[in-house]
């Protein structure tokens, strides 16, 4: 009866074949109509092989699967091909021969499927526009459409079972059509429920629950397949086919990947797991077929995106104040996720680092914007403590360990190190934190890796690229802020004795003073270069912590190496113009290492640099006496101050020439440093010389030429500074005059650091005993500058103002000037907030990181500008000149300048007392001068 039914009417079968098959119309191919369109002999087959047992279907093979495939090729029945299908696989397929699995059976039947899915796939979307609450017959189409993509799911699922079941290895040649189709379905069901949410809209509802079947049916065929290809064997003389197939089969689960990326976490992860584990598995073979740059950047795009979840998700838990279980819960799960992730992008690189020459840029960025969103960045989001403790510990100290394998791939030192890389803002600071985590990797490596990266490019061939610490410094310099900040650094707290927060600055000097522990002696010169580069540049906190390395530098080698340094800056600053603002900071690095020099050394210094000649005063005025033995001491600071005085004297007895002023600058510069760090070693005569020269000086100051040129207020700020010191030994008459002159500069509105000089001073007017006779004119002058530097606009003056009168306050005995000084109510309050320490701004932690950005905007421009000025300095482009006189306008200006002081010297000695009688005939003949002078001018 079995041969009977395959005895049909030929001719009958022969019209069927080449009827043209029907488009999807009312009812559908997979409609309920369906089977009922099927032709009588169709259904007749088909009840047939229904009943047959296990044994019937196989002694039938030969003869029912070709009638089988060609009614699944031919039938126009959408549940009719389902059927078919079903019945091929369940009770056909498992009667078929191992090796005979793809001729016989999935090369017949695998590209007809592929093409239905993918039609029935189009028609569920074509319907899903139609859609409404209201088309119920419309609704049940699409219904019975999704059931049947379900249907057909089922079966392949099946199919791939079976294979599983047979618990042997399946070589890939049997089943060569079968991962490439059964990929395409799985990623195209997974695309469809990844979509369904905006592609079905406010109907989403109506087919949730099929939309749901469809996922769990494609997750099981997925699941089914993976295993399949775990017992997958490939030859090791596998076929250019087999190469193709397999490298196809990584490259689409990449796909899919994508695709339930933000479905499912744990199937996604699950599917990497076994994209890597086949990688693995067939190296040898596919390691030249695969998309290496796909694979690596869908990892990298995996992690970040995992990495922003877990952000988030700790951000919801902070702002809400609130902790639950669930968030929580996924909290953990999404940190586990990252690491997963950091972990496979690991082994990833282990296996295949040579493949990755055009990924190295992507990782470099990748693990500069995880670092960018986490805190202590700018840009980080405000999460806790706690959670940031978590992150740290379960994801970024795996992110770490993917530097390891990749300190000796060139590709990867060029991208890092490039002089040529433009990073955006918020990646700086990331690019620091990277760089100083490379240098703690480095001394564990080989000589040849640390020359790799510390020596930077050497051949014009080469990738341009800087050296390590050069880099280092560089990418510092866009991050003035985050060095000032006090930072909570998780692997710094693991390795160091550190309690409590610190900043980014002290964690900086740290490490790059345990790396030049390791540093080749060959690259010393490199690191000299660049620290000096860094001193002199136009970033002050950057040249400090130069200035620290450099001094660790020094201390960390020879005795001789420190001298050799000294030696050299003393002979560049002797050379730089003074004027140039570099030779402070040169000055302030030749100080501190005098500290750290031998005595012999220092003793070779001063007898290369004797203090006793005007022209090394240029040199001595940076410097330390604290830093030199007593006894040396002592001879340097009396040479120092016999030559100081002797400059300052030698013009005061002078025609006081504005050309010879910037020696005696120098000299009272030099003088100034001396008595700060040796006063105690002057004898009683010398120090009341030096007041008595620093009294006429005072006194000889003309308010105008103070606030109208720079070469007097040096000199009036340090004679300040050296009158301060000396303060109780000042005359009162002396001390009212220096205030006279002082409110004369503040009505002139004289420059910032001037009126800060006057700050400065006032501070310590406290301490001397003003005699009764000169404490109403004493305390009048007083009150009156400070009741105006308190009131000034500028918070900058402001600030020092209340500082200056809190130490005055602090040690004055007249106290019944402090209420005169506190004119306003406001001023009060400001000056007892800054008593009682009060903070009268409370700033979030996001309007500080929002100021902070502004803040290295605002650093970034002023220092492209200062490099910009440099460079053109360098090329040989002109700078602006300054005006040039003639030997007959200089010779005019001493004159007016002589007479300015003239005129300032009666007028303070009019303020001190009567004047005689016959001053007031000479003034009128003064005037009488002076008016012909103009008459003469207005006619020339």
């Amino acid at each position: 009866m079995v041969a009977a039914v395959f005895d049909g009417n030929r001719a009958e079968r022969r019209r069927r074949r080449r009827r043209r098959r029907r488009t999807f119309v009312s009812g559908g191919r997979y409609g309920v109509s369906g089977m009922a369109q099927a032709e009588p002999e169709e259904i007749s087959l088909l009840s047939e092989v229904e009943g047959w047992d296990p044994e019937a279907c196989r002694h039938q093979l030969s003869a029912a699967l070709p009638r089988l495939f060609s009614l699944y090729q031919a039938t126009d029945s959408g549940i009719q091909h389902i059927d078919v299908l079903r019945i091929l696989t369940e009770r056909f397929l498992p009667h078929i021969k191992l090796s005979e699995l793809e001729k016989v059976f999935f090369s017949k039947i695998f590209p007809k499927t592929v093409e239905l899915f993918d039609l029935l796939l189009y028609e569920i979307s074509n319907e899903v526009k139609r859609l409404t609450d209201k088309n119920v017959q419309l609704n049940m189409i699409l219904r019975n459409n999704l059931q049947a993509l379900i249907r057909m799911l089922e079966v392949i699922t099946g199919c791939v079972q079976h294979i599983c079941s047979r618990q042997e290895m399946v070589p890939l040649e049997h089943i060569y059509s079968l991962p490439s189709s059964v990929l395409h379905v799985i990623k195209n069901a997974f695309l469809h429920c990844k979509s369904s949410e905006s592609l079905y809209a406010e109907c989403f509802h109506m087919v949730s629950d099929l939309l749901q079947s469809l996922f769990k049916g494609t997750y099981s065929l997925q699941k089914e397949f993976m295993m399949l290809l775990d017992i997958l064997s490939v030859n090791s003389c596998a076929t250019e086919d087999s190469i193709k197939i397999m490298a196809s089969v990584i490259h689409i689960m990449l796909e899919i990947c994508s695709a339930i990326s933000s479905i499912d976490h744990a199937l996604h992860a699950n599917t990497w797991k076994f994209i890597i584990r086949q990688i693995l598995k067939h190296k040898s073979l596919i390691k030249d077929s695969l998309k290496h740059s796909d694979i690596f950047s869908g990892l990298c795009e995996d992690i970040l995106f995992s990495f922003q979840s877990c952000l988030q998700l700790a951000e919801h838990m902070k702002l809400s104040g609130t902790q639950e279980i669930i968030d929580y819960k996924i909290f953990q799960r999404t940190i586990k996720l990252c690491r997963f992730f950091a972990n496979s992008l690991m082994h990833y690189i282990k296996e295949f680092t040579s493949f990755l020459v055009d990924s190295c840029y992507q990782l470099h960025q990748t693990y500069l914007q995880i670092y960018s969103k986490f805190p202590p960045s700018l840009h980080a989001l405000v999460i806790s403590e706690a959670h940031q403790d978590e992150i740290a510990r379960g994801f970024l100290m795996s992110l770490d360990s993917l530097l390891l394998p990749l300190l000796s791939f060139r590709p990867f030192v060029e991208v890092v190190l490039s002089k040529t890389s433009a990073l955006s803002p918020e990646l700086h600071f990331p690019q620091c934190q990277l760089l100083l985590s490379i240098m703690d990797m480095l001394p564990s490596q080989s000589q040849d890796v640390q020359a790799l990266w510390n020596r930077g490019s050497q051949l014009p061939e080469e990738i341009p690229r800087l050296p390590l610490f050069a880099a280092l410094l560089l990418s510092l310099q866009q991050c003035s802020s985050e060095l000032s900040l006090p930072l909570f650094l998780q692997r710094a707290r693991e390795t160091e004795q550190t309690k409590g927060p610190f900043t980014f600055y002290h964690y900086v000097c740290i490490h790059l003073c345990t790396f030049i522990t390791s540093l080749s002696v060959s690259h010393f010169h490199l690191l000299e270069s660049s620290l000096l580069e860094t001193v002199l540049g136009p970033n002050m906190i950057m040249a400090l912590l130069a200035m620290d390395v450099w001094c660790f530098l020094v201390r960390y080698g020879t005795e001789d190496l420190c001298a050799h340094h000294a030696f050299i800056i003393a002979h560049v600053v002797k050379a730089c113009p003074a004027e140039c603002y570099q030779v402070s900071l040169l000055g302030v690095l030749l100080r501190r290492l005098l500290f750290l020099m031998a005595p012999d050394h220092q003793l070779r210094f001063t007898q290369k640099f004797p203090p006793k000649d005007s022209e090394n005063l240029l040199l001595w005025q940076h410097l330390s006496l604290q830093a030199l033995l007593p006894l040396h001491r002592q001879q340097v600071a009396h040479e120092l101050f016999v030559a100081g005085l002797v400059q300052c004297q030698e013009w005061m007895n002078s025609e006081k020439s504005l050309n010879e002023l910037p020696q005696v600058n120098m000299a009272l510069s030099a003088l100034l440093s001396m008595c700060q760090s040796a006063r105690d070693t002057l004898e009683e005569e010398d120090q009341a010389a030096l007041v008595e020269a620093l009294s006429q000086i005072a006194v000889h100051l003309p308010a105008t030429q103070i606030s109208r040129l720079a070469c007097f207020q040096q000199t009036f700020c340090l004679t300040l500074q050296l009158v301060q010191l000396f303060i109780e030994r000042l005359e009162p008459q002396l001390l009212i005059q220096i205030l006279s002159l002082q409110c004369s500069l503040l009505q002139l509105n004289s420059p910032d650091h001037v009126v800060i000089a006057v700050l400065d001073f006032l501070s310590s007017v406290g301490k001397p005993i003003i005699p009764p006779d000169f404490q109403v004119q004493f305390l009048s002058s007083l009150s009156c500058l400070f009741g105006s530097l308190l009131a000034n606009n500028s918070w900058l003056i402001q600030q020092h103002a209340i500082e200056s009168f809190t130490q005055f306050a602090e040690g004055t005995s007249h106290e019944q000037i402090l209420q005169k000084c506190l004119n306003s109510v406001e001023i009060k309050s400001k000056v007892v907030g800054f008593l009682s320490k009060s903070n009268h701004i409370e700033e979030t932690p996001e309007v500080k990181a929002d100021r902070m950005k502004k803040e290295n905007a605002l650093f970034m421009h002023f220092f492209l500008e200062a490099r910009a000025d440099g460079q053109r300095a360098l090329i040989g482009e002109p700078s602006p000149k300054r005006t040039c006189y003639s030997p007959t306008e200089m010779q005019y200006k001493s004159a007016v300048d002589t007479m300015e002081r003239a005129l300032e010297t009666l007028k303070q000695l009019l303020q001190r007392g009567p004047p005689p009688t016959w001053l007031a005939k000479k003034l009128e003949a003064l005037q009488v001068t002076l008016q012909r002078l103009t008459e003469q001018h207005t006619l020339v």
